[in-house]
């Protein structure tokens, strides 16, 4: 009788070369019906001048005396050189008094008992400030809109730079 060691097969096989990965093509990113406003998509800094009149028709439609925002989010970098993480960025823009007007309802500014005869209090296009927790807010492709009512607009101003310093 031979003192034979018994091996499991798979021991005694070679090692065999790890699997080449199959090569991924790269992930495209879709542009956004907001993105093209952003300066930079990285620093999302709002130009509003960047933003089409073919991407706002495709934005919502605010009805009756409601009209629709476009939140301001800031700068990546303040002027100090100080560089924000996103998420201090983010809860900036959920928390943000500043927007851009982009749509005003078929209504908006209509009650002459509420609102007089005068002009109405903003437009398309202006820069406004409205209440915190004012209106709802909705995610789109690209970003964030807010739909609020006419009389939540508690001032317009010229650039949000006029009242938001980093």
């Amino acid at each position: 009788m031979t003192n034979k060691l018994l091996v499991p097969k798979y021991y005694e096989e070679k090692p065999k070369k790890p699997k080449a990965k199959p090569k991924t093509k790269p992930v495209e990113v879709k542009e956004g019906v907001l993105q093209q406003a952003y300066v930079k998509a990285e620093e999302r800094y709002l130009d509003p001048s960047k933003l089409s009149e073919k991407a706002i028709d495709k934005l919502p439609q605010p009805t009756g005396w409601r009209i629709l925002l476009l939140p301001f989010q800031g700068r990546k970098q303040t002027d100090g050189g100080i560089i924000l993480p996103s998420e201090t960025r983010e809860r900036e823009s959920v928390g943000t008094v500043c927007a851009y007007v982009l749509r005003v309802g078929s209504l908006a500014y209509n009650d002459s008992d509420k609102f007089g005869t005068a002009e109405p209090w903003c437009k398309a296009g202006d820069w406004v400030i409205f209440g915190k927790y004012a209106g709802s807010r909705f995610r789109i492709e690209g970003g964030e809109v807010r739909i609020i009512n006419d009389d939540e607009i508690l001032a317009t101003i010229g650039s949000p730079d006029d009242i938001l310093h980093l």
